[in-house]
């Protein structure tokens, strides 16, 4: 009898390649690209937005506050004879607050004020820089002559001369 020979029987199909991974990692690597894309666009849309918001808003300006001193008449040192200086001093303030101070310590500042004009020259405040020199000199004195308060400007934002003659 003759011996059969096994039949190879046919293998059975292999399985088919994963389409549906290669599909779904490809949805997520579009989903995730899409949500760049709208996350940046919204962002800049949003910054863009907002800075246009704070630019259109008008920004109010408080008016200004003066303090006006009573005038100063002084000699000034000699130089060429007696001469004497008459001057209007107006300080600029940040508000009430410093109004009301400066009220409470106007003899110390009026003492100040007088003494700083009294060592002066004539020839010091002849030119405009020797009476720009000045009004810096007088911001300082009243300063000081305020309690020291949460800035060094203790709330004294500038002077100026209502009044000036030298005789």
């Amino acid at each position: 009898m003759a011996k059969l020979k096994p039949v190879p029987t046919p293998a059975a199909p292999a399985e088919p390649p994963p389409v549906a991974k290669k599909k779904s990692k490809r949805l997520l690597l579009i989903g995730i690209v899409v949500l760049v894309l709208a996350a940046g666009g919204g962002g800049a849309w949003f910054f863009l937005r907002g800075h246009e918001a704070t630019e259109a808003k008008p920004v109010e300006k408080k008016a200004p506050v003066f303090v006006t001193l009573e005038p100063f008449t002084v000699n000034l040192l000699q130089e060429s004879g007696d001469h004497y200086l008459q001057v209007g001093v107006v300080y600029q303030v940040d508000g009430d607050k410093t109004v009301d101070t400066m009220k409470s310590y106007m003899p110390i500042i009026r003492n100040r004020v007088l003494l700083l004009l009294s060592v002066k020259h004539p020839s010091d405040l002849a030119q405009v820089d020797g009476k720009e020199k000045l009004v810096s000199e007088l911001v300082r004195v009243a300063r000081e002559a305020l309690p020291s308060g949460a800035t060094p400007e203790r709330g004294i934002d500038g002077a100026f001369l209502s009044a000036f003659v030298i005789q």
